[in-house]
């Protein structure tokens, strides 16, 4: 396992990584309309069908992320609990009044990271022709600029917040069709962006878990599996950014980020490989040869049966370029697995494999041979075969040709999914600047010096100033995140002030002994009056750990004090 921390390593590759963390904010509506936020469910009451399409940016321009959506051609299916989403979701009705509940509480998280806030907030929408927003794009505004936060003693740049509408929950997305939960959708969502300054995959993890902490400070955010996703941008020297897409957990960060320089690297690497090749563009404008029979004789598990239910196949010959598709660009993936990726997303082609080619050792000898011949492939040469409905492979026939040009350029643009061992995988090109505009609909809040007064006053204590003033009880580490993060901080500072425990003895209670507790018995609850009760007494001050945890369990279980 490389070390994350290497710094030397990154400076080499020159690293850089920035996050983007998406925090929903604790309200009882949603953003703009009078629809309850409640827990998920899969219970629905309703199913409706939309075709996304793209539209112009203010400067007559397309956005390339929403014209590669539009070219899956996609049936978003969205299933729909009346309990939480109304006709403002559907885009059958206007916008009501922005939440203002959830615009004071996410003031009070920007004056947190030190952003020097917007007066007058303009709201835009923010293009997903993904399906995932019925009205095919996001209404968001900007609230804070250029703040800052201190992790392990450097200065962090912050810079931007945004308040933004959350997306629908994906159910599945097979073949053409991708299908939504509409639960989550317009939940009211922060969005912190920090400048590209983590210099290590593990510094990126550290400033997570920073603005992690800060926000479970606030006490204006919701918690729990689906309510926080991190967006992780990277990029190395003569590479490009790369976002790795909603990576629900802090600990995934290092290891995404390591990979992501990695392959950066290696793709790096294959573009130098290709040059001395002397290739060109004009050497990936392969024509297509029909070549079903074949395939179906190929005994492919995939492709021969693709042919055999009707579909097609064709063959791309790629003059040298033999050897590329096995170029590794992970420990556990080549570049085949990069062009795949692309089929597999836009040409719709999600039967793995769904292509196959020359660099495969098993695809040697035989039929492949046949097909070598009758497009006049020699040994120099790389054949791709990709196979599947006739609409879908000629897509795949020009994103696999659209790839292998990319690869003269190095590194693409794109937004990629995070996969378990830590590497990720093509989701969509990364998005580009026209996929934002104004929005129409609703006119710019002004904010007056008693909103931000306002805000000041519920901003709690600096998440610094907290952690020194708990390290001088004598508390440890991990110790002071339990109690952060658990959200029991208060709980903590509350009973310290009636108890005579010790500090570190009353923490492990609160922050690690209350989770056995809950679980044993969820139907009872410590609080600051049953501490009061069991450890307000003198004696208390001389318990051991072992001897305030006898004592709480028994008093939860109800067994008395």
């Amino acid at each position: 396992m490389h070390n994350f921390d290497d710094l030397d390593f990154y400076q080499s590759l020159g690293f850089r990584c920035g996050l983007e963390v998406h925090r929903q904010i604790a309200t009882e509506k949603k953003l703009f309309c009078q629809c309850p936020v409640k827990e998920y469910s899969d219970h629905f009451d309703a199913e409706i069908l939309r075709h996304m399409r793209p539209t112009l940016s203010e400067l007559g321009e397309y956005d390339p992320c929403a014209l590669m959506e539009f070219k899956t051609k996609k049936q978003i299916i969205y299933r729909l609990n009346r309990e939480t989403v109304c006709t403002y979701e559907m885009d059958d009705a206007p916008p009501f009044a922005l939440n203002r509940e959830a615009l004071e509480k996410a003031l009070v998280i920007a004056l947190m990271l030190n952003l020097n806030l917007v007066d007058e907030l303009h709201v835009a929408r923010k293009q997903y022709l993904d399906g995932s927003i019925p009205t095919g794009f996001q209404r968001t505004l900007i609230l804070g600029v250029n703040g800052y936060i201190i992790v392990g003693g450097r200065r962090i740049g912050i810079r931007q917040l945004g308040l933004e509408e959350d997306a629908c929950r994906q159910v599945s997305d097979i073949g053409h069709k991708r299908t939504f939960m509409t639960d989550r959708l317009s939940i009211p969502l922060i969005e912190i962006v920090t400048e590209a300054e983590a210099r290590t995959p593990n510094e990126a993890g550290a400033i997570a878990n920073e603005i992690r902490k800060l926000c479970h400070l606030s006490g204006l955010v919701r918690t729990g599996a689906g309510r926080v996703r991190q967006d992780v941008n990277v990029s190395i020297k003569g590479g490009a950014r790369a976002e790795i897409k909603g990576v629900p957990s802090i600990r995934q960060i290092p290891k995404l980020a390591h990979y992501e320089a990695i392959r950066q690297k290696a793709l790096l690497e294959l573009k130098e490989a290709a040059q001395r090749r002397g290739l060109d563009e004009k050497a990936f404008d392969a024509e297509p040869f029909l070549v079903t029979e074949q395939v179906m004789k190929m005994q492919h598990p995939v492709l021969s049966k693709e042919c055999a239910r009707g579909g097609v196949g064709y063959a791309l010959r790629f003059p040298k370029c033999a050897g590329l598709f096995v170029f590794p660009v992970g420990p556990n993936r080549h570049f085949s697995d990069e062009v795949a990726d692309r089929v597999r997303v836009i040409a719709c082609l999600d039967r793995m494999p769904n292509m196959a080619h020359t660099d495969e050792v098993t695809m040697r000898g035989g039929v492949i041979e046949e097909i070598r011949r009758m497009i006049g492939a020699g040994d120099e040469d790389l054949v791709v075969v990709p196979a599947g409905p006739k609409d879908d492979v000629q897509t795949a026939i020009e994103e696999v040709k659209t790839r292998m040009k990319e690869m003269l350029a190095g590194v693409p643009r794109e937004t990629r999914r995070a996969l378990p061992t830590g590497e990720t995988e093509f989701e969509r090109l990364l998005p580009g600047p026209q996929r934002m505009y104004p929005d129409t609909d609703l006119p710019p809040v002004v904010l007056k010096e008693d909103d931000f007064a306002k805000a000041r006053k519920r901003k709690p204590e600096d998440l610094q100033t907290v952690v020194e003033r708990l390290k001088a009880l004598g508390l440890s580490d991990q110790q002071i995140d339990n109690l952060i993060l658990k959200d029991r901080l208060q709980l903590f500072q509350e009973a310290l002030e009636v108890v005579k425990l010790r500090a570190t003895i009353l923490a492990h209670l609160v922050g690690d002994y209350m989770d056995f507790l809950e679980r044993k018995f969820p139907e009872n609850r410590v609080t600051k009056d049953l501490l009061e009760k069991i450890f307000g007494r003198e004696e208390a001050s001389s318990m051991t750990q072992k001897e305030a945890s006898a004592l709480i369990e028994n008093a939860v279980a109800g067994h008395g004090v």
